[in-house]
């Protein structure tokens, strides 16, 4: 029985060997605490130390930007302007009263409001004597200043005589007075000798927009209507509108010897003005 008590502790020997070499030395938890002990290897709270800095984006300067291209400049449109209505239309009751028909005129085209058309002989034949009473030098007629000068006193002005040396300047100084009052234009006729009235005008361009404009039509009254004249041509029926050569066989630079007056020779128009 010797024998077999040695065997025994020979193995208890091995087994405490063995079961010593599979325990860890070391405890892994604080005593009482349960967490794991933090190793002198591991990575210090983030408080501890200052972030490391990231690296800096490299700035592109940005160039500056072009102006915007400018506005291209506007293009002159058709424009027209027109003051006649049916009923504006007045005839001279004699070959002598074409002013005062003309005044006639000039007063219904201004008035729109249907508050009454000038149209009787007895009316003609007054403004003719008030026109000619302010005339001078004028054959015993009336005269541009004359008619200016009633246009003015019966409430339809101011309107002055101007006189322009270049035809076309003349047409665009008379479409640019139609444009900005509202009112006709009066144009002495015949060297003179009659009178229209220019009701209105067609153009390239509106006149507010483009100081250089084209008058391509004008719109005339001609109290001679139906008769005209043997030298001058044809009266063109109310409201017709002209081209600029069709008016230059009728509207021509005033003769001197017509009316003596201290304007320039050139093409002579009633013009209104700013009040």
């Amino acid at each position: 029985m010797t024998g077999a008590p040695a065997r025994l502790l020979a193995w208890l020997a091995v087994m405490a060997t063995l079961l010593t070499a599979c325990t860890p030395a070391v405890d892994l938890t604080e005593p009482g605490s349960g967490q794991p002990i933090t190793s002198a290897s591991a990575a210090p709270a983030t408080g501890d130390l200052e972030p490391a800095p990231l690296p800096s984006a490299t700035q592109t300067p940005v160039p500056p930007q072009p102006p915007p291209p400018p506005a291209p400049p506007a293009v002159p449109q058709a424009f027209a302007l027109n003051l006649y209505q049916d009923g504006d239309f007045v005839p001279q009751y004699t070959f002598d009263w074409c002013v005062a028909a003309s005044i006639q005129m000039a007063h219904n085209l201004i008035d729109d409001t249907g508050g009454g058309t000038w149209a009787s002989s007895a009316q003609q034949s007054e403004l003719w004597e008030m026109a000619r009473a302010r005339s001078s030098n004028s054959f015993n007629g009336a005269n541009p200043r004359g008619w200016a000068q009633v246009l003015t006193e019966v409430g339809m002005g101011p309107y002055a005589v101007v006189s322009i040396a270049n035809y076309e300047d003349t047409l665009q100084t008379a479409a640019r007075a139609i444009a900005e009052t509202g009112r006709p234009v009066g144009l002495v006729m015949w060297s003179g000798r009659h009178a229209w009235v220019m009701s209105g005008f067609e153009s390239m361009g509106d006149p507010a927009q483009f100081p250089e404009f084209q008058v391509t039509g004008i719109r005339v009254l001609d109290p001679l209507y139906p008769h005209g004249s043997g030298q001058w041509g044809p009266s063109p029926e109310p409201n017709s509108l002209l081209t600029p050569g069709q008016l230059a066989t009728q509207f021509v630079v005033r003769e001197p010897r017509r009316w003596s007056t201290d304007l320039p020779a050139g093409y002579l128009l009633v013009l209104p003005v700013a009040a």
